[in-house]
């Protein structure tokens, strides 16, 4: 009888008790509760990144348009013909139009745009690159100034 039961306790399968599956499930939780904000902030980082570098890349072009045609444009297929292209397809918000370019009597321009994460940024030949703006802008040409 004691063989048996030092057998029986030998050979017993050990598993993990409920406790202690329970423990590991709120432990995974907590972890997924952390990381997920943490993902989704880099990911309006990335979009609002994409959409600096496109509006520098759009005001190189802007100034290759004038030392060619001694004016600045504002057209988005003007500035494609000088090597401009959009890092996003220019899809950056629902397939509108991605940048808006305000001309100012020909001799100075601003660049606006919205990123994915819904903030507005701005690039003017004076002012350079604005940070991100609250709403969009009402009139480019005085985001710029």
């Amino acid at each position: 009888m004691l063989a048996r039961l030092r057998k029986s306790v030998e050979d017993k399968d050990q598993g993990f008790t409920l406790i202690e599956l329970l423990v590991v499930i709120i432990i995974i939780g907590i972890l997924a509760a952390i990381a997920i904000p943490v993902f989704l902030n880099q990911r309006q980082k990335g979009w609002d990144a994409a959409v600096k570098s496109d509006l520098r890349n759009a005001a190189t072009a802007e100034e290759t348009w004038l030392t060619e045609k001694s004016v600045y444009t504002a057209a988005d297929a003007d500035l494609k013909t000088d090597g401009f292209k959009y890092s996003d397809g220019g899809n950056y918000f629902g397939g509108a139009s991605a940048l808006t370019a305000t001309i100012n009597a020909g001799n100075s321009y601003c660049l606006t745009a919205r990123s994915k994460s819904g903030s507005y940024f701005s690039y003017g030949s004076a002012s350079g690159l604005s940070g991100a703006l609250a709403a969009a802008p009402g009139n480019a040409a005085g985001v710029c100034s």
